[in-house]
């Protein structure tokens, strides 16, 4: 399982096996972070649901992973200590560990309309 905090320009990575043991942490560039992924097997991929999480879950489920968002408020008790963005990388990973946790559906691609000309 690999919990993921996104940010503008940096990314934090936890990954851990499905028992919970710490297995890597990384702090990549967006590129950095899609090169990552694309070389990593499948797997569990975590994320806060915000606006470019939906964009993130189109691209690792593309790249064979399993992708699932979780609300960010679902998260914050999770959080041991001093909030940063490798911790809440690893609140995401705990959270969704979490046999009761509630996950939300990635949104496909929006489907704009055309404008229409009068």
């Amino acid at each position: 399982m690999i919990g993921v905090d996104l940010a503008k320009s940096v990314f934090q990575l936890h990954g851990a096996s499905m028992t919970g043991q710490p297995k890597f942490r990384k702090k990549l560039s967006r590129q950095g972070f899609a090169d990552f992924m694309a070389k990593q097997p499948p797997a569990i991929v975590v994320m806060e649901a915000c606006g470019s999480a939906h964009y993130w879950a189109r691209e690792m489920s593309r790249r064979g992973h399993d992708v699932k968002l979780i609300a960010p408020h679902y998260v914050k008790p999770f959080v041991k200590r001093q909030k940063n963005d490798a911790v809440d990388a690893e609140a995401i990973v705990i959270a969704a560990q979490r046999p009761e946790m509630r996950f939300v559906e990635p949104k496909e691609t929006l489907n704009k309309s055309p404008l229409r000309q009068h």
